[in-house]
């Protein structure tokens, strides 16, 4: 049995009356895991909408929690690491962590931001060892699937493509998976959102069977 952890980051819900309003990451998303139910009906499937719940950024308190030991940690920064600890578990018991995000401003969503920044932490996700040398840091978890989807208002945010240098999103995504433990990275992309043209409706599809795919194809191996 599997654990998939799936975190949707759009502010849009998709649920509106109006199909337009409907957040088109968060679709394609549920198309992974509505196969991937279909497929393997015992799995867990641990869920987060932290477009709609966003996680609290860090703060200066924070961060000296986090430098705190343990055993010297005081109630007050106990329950300021509280949510991080939760959203660390919950990475930690997943194999297939699924991330669904709109591309707002060439970048991630803050709140996405936001999760990342609770989650990744020394001694929990990574730990820090001058002894490497030049890269101190080094990921404690290990073997996950990371499987990240998108959309994007314009295109060619593929490597090669006309926008490819302004692609924030994928690429620091990709970067900050490793630190969740993610050795195998899949991205699924719908683009041409704001020309909402044949290539948009294209696009879309295509990545409703992408995942699809994907998503049968991970969980039944």
């Amino acid at each position: 049995m599997k654990k998939l952890l799936h975190i949707d980051a759009s502010a849009r819900r998709s649920d509106n009356l109006t199909a337009e309003y409907n957040s088109i990451s968060k679709s394609i998303a549920a198309t992974f895991t509505d196969k991937w139910r279909t497929t393997n009906s015992e799995d867990i499937i641990i869920y987060r909408d932290v477009g709609v719940n966003p996680p609290d950024f860090i703060s200066q308190d924070w961060i000296a929690a986090v430098f705190t030991p343990d055993d010297a940690r005081t109630d007050a920064q106990k329950a300021l690491l509280s949510l991080s600890d939760t959203l660390i578990e919950e990475v930690e018991q997943a194999d297939i962590i699924l991330i669904s995000s709109s591309m707002y401003n060439y970048g991630m969503p803050a709140a996405l931001k936001a999760w990342f920044d609770q989650v990744i932490r020394i001694n929990k996700t990574f730990s820090f060892d001058l002894a490497r040398g030049d890269f101190p840091l080094e990921p404690i978890m290990s073997g996950k699937t990371l499987v990240l989807i998108t959309s994007s208002g314009e295109f060619g945010f593929e490597i090669g493509g006309i926008r490819e240098k302004m692609n924030h999103l994928g690429p620091h995504i990709q970067t900050l998976s490793h630190y969740l433990g993610a050795e195998t990275f899949h991205e699924i992309n719908a683009e041409y959102q704001e020309f909402n043209d044949n290539r948009h409706t294209s696009s879309v599809k295509s990545g409703h069977k992408a995942a699809e795919d994907l998503a049968y194809k991970l969980a039944s191996s």
